[in-house]
C-alpha cells in the first residue's frame, strides 16, 4: 500500500537544524569529507545536543499526542550525510524520544 500524507502536516528538517553538529561540521571544513565520515562513525554513540529547531520540532510532534491530533504531523529528516554517518543522528533521535522514522540521506548531495 502506498504511503499517503493526506490530511497531514509534513515538515522536512535538516539534521543540522535539529541537532548541533558544529563539531563534525568543523571537521568537514578543516579536514575534508573522509575525515568527517571517520569522525561520525567514531562518535556514532555520542549523543548530539539539540539544535536551533529542536524545540519547534518537539512542539509540532506534540500535536500528535492530542486526541484530535493523532497522526496529523510528520517530521522527515533531510541530511547530506550518508546512511552510515547518519547513525549518530538517529541514535540521538531515539534518545530524545522523537517519533521521526523517515529520512533522506543524500551522501553529500543537496537533498
Amino acid at each position: 500500500m502506498p504511503v499517503t500524507f493526506d490530511g497531514k502536516l509534513v515538515i522536512a528538517i535538516s539534521s543540522r537544524a535539529l541537532f548541533n553538529l558544529s563539531d563534525s561540521h568543523r571537521v568537514y571544513l578543516e579536514e575534508g569529507l573522509e575525515a568527517f565520515q571517520d569522525y561520525q562513525v567514531q562518535h556514532e554513540d555520542d549523543l548530539l545536543e539539540p539544535g536551533d529547531a529542536f524545540p519547534l520540532v518537539q512542539k509540532l510532534l506534540a500535536i500528535n499526542d492530542l486526541e484530535q491530533g493523532k497522526g496529523r504531523v510528520e517530521v522527515i529528516l533531510l541530511s547530506r550525510n550518508s546512511s552510515d554517518t547518519g547513525l549518530r543522528v538517529f541514535n540521538s533521535i531515539a534518545h530524545y524520544g522523537l517519533p521521526i522514522t523517515r529520512a533522506a540521506f543524500a551522501s553529500g548531495e543537496s537533498p
